[in-house]
């Protein structure tokens, strides 16, 4: 810590200069006011000491005001003699940091290390509680605008119910208050031409701002050509694909990858068709017998988009039997483990599968908040450490 000291008492100087400048702290002691000034100026300080009668208590304040506006981010302490209170109200009403009153005998000089270390980190504290706060509203605007982008009403096609939800990662601490991280999940269900149900989760690498940013740019490329007819989901995916691969925005080279499920259901032919990117593939559970398999294998889900122009992503597609429940989600759901646990205690696949058996009898609202819930005791109540979207659709007959 640099610390600026102008003193009235050159005897006191001296000493104060002794012990002031101990350990890692640099203390500059000036007697005169012109060499307070041109340090003042000249140089950066973490913290001033100014007897409040230096030079004379007559242009004490003034210098005080100079000091104060030359070094608007260094914390003055200032030091007074019995019988001068009544001057002190002015100084900190003007910005004075905190005092110390010298005693006749000169032991205040032995609190005066204890004191500027205190008031510079004070002020340290001050300021990052601030930056804290910016960086809160700042997080908090761009959670707000992706948020915004997933659906409120979603479709439901006759013979079928479907419900979603989306929650960020686990809760993160900026200053001393909680704020909501803004995540890099993201899913979508709306309805094309004629009978049919399109539904999206997506999930780009890592947490935060650039997640988020990322899954924006994704959703904005999505909206631009979803009217459009394409072929199957495999030809939407690789267009999406080829179109990311060249922008500007994303990087795979920084890690900006996404994960993508792309699936279109047609409710009256009951044809279920899907494309994964790197994407955890469906699970599909029947309810007359209470079995459940996963949809499609490892290698039909290929690599994530923004790797491979080129690469030639697969199709896969069943017949949707009647009674059943298919649970789309991202790996935020399965991967939820205790803080200071080990990958085999994450809530895993057979977590959630395990949640499903025992739901089969509860509406589909009341299962999705049972895996979310499952979900996170696994984490022994340390929250999930990744955005978690699913989407669980049902045929009814």
């Amino acid at each position: 810590m640099r610390i600026l000291v102008g003193w009235d008492d050159i005897a006191e100087a001296e000493l104060i200069d002794t012990f002031l400048n101990v350990d890692e702290n640099i203390a500059m002691v000036f007697t005169d006011p012109d060499g307070l000034m041109r340090a003042a100026t000249s140089e950066d300080f973490d913290a001033v000491l100014m007897d409040l009668t230096f030079p004379t208590e007559s242009t004490a304040f003034e210098l005080f005001e100079t000091v104060r506006r030359r070094m608007p981010n260094a914390p003055v302490v200032g030091a007074w003699r019995p019988g001068e209170i009544s001057q002190v109200a002015k100084f900190i009403k003007n910005g004075l940091h905190s005092f110390i009153s010298r005693d006749e005998s000169g032991d205040f000089v032995f609190l005066l290390t204890s004191i500027m270390e205190a008031a510079f980190l004070t002020v340290q504290a001050q300021r990052a509680q601030i930056v804290a706060e910016k960086l809160r509203e700042e997080v908090e605007a761009v959670r707000q605008l992706q948020e915004a982008v997933l659906p409120h009403d979603l479709p439901m096609p006759a013979g079928y119910g479907i419900v979603a939800r989306y929650e960020p990662s686990q809760i993160r601490v900026f200053g001393d208050r909680p704020v909501v991280m803004a995540g890099g999940d993201y899913y979508d269900v709306f309805n094309m031409e004629g009978n049919e149900v399109v539904i999206v989760l997506g999930d780009a690498a890592g947490h935060g701002v650039k997640a988020c940013m990322s899954i924006m740019t994704m959703h904005t490329l999505i909206s631009m050509i979803r009217d459009r007819r394409f072929s199957d989901t495999a030809d939407f995916v690789m267009e999406v694909n080829r179109r990311l691969c060249n922008s500007d925005v994303i990087s795979a080279d920084q890690g900006g990858f996404i994960t993508l499920l792309y699936c279109t259901l047609n409710a009256v032919t009951h044809r279920f068709e899907w494309t994964s990117a790197g994407h955890p593939m469906p699970l599909l559970q029947d309810l007359t017998t209470n079995e459940i398999h996963k949809l499609g294998s490892k290698e039909e889900g290929g690599l994530p988009l923004i790797i491979d122009e080129d690469w030639e992503y697969e199709k896969c597609e069943i017949q949707v039997p009647p009674n059943c429940r298919i649970l789309l989600y991202t790996d935020g759901l399965d991967e939820a483990f205790p803080q200071d646990g080990k990958e085999e205690e994450q809530f895993g696949e057979k977590g959630i599968i395990a949640t499903l058996k025992d739901t089969i009898d509860l509406p589909i609202a009341d299962v999705l908040d049972r895996l979310f819930q499952d979900s996170h005791d696994a984490t022994r109540g340390s929250g999930r450490h990744d955005d978690t979207s699913v989407v669980l659709l049902e045929r009814r007959d």
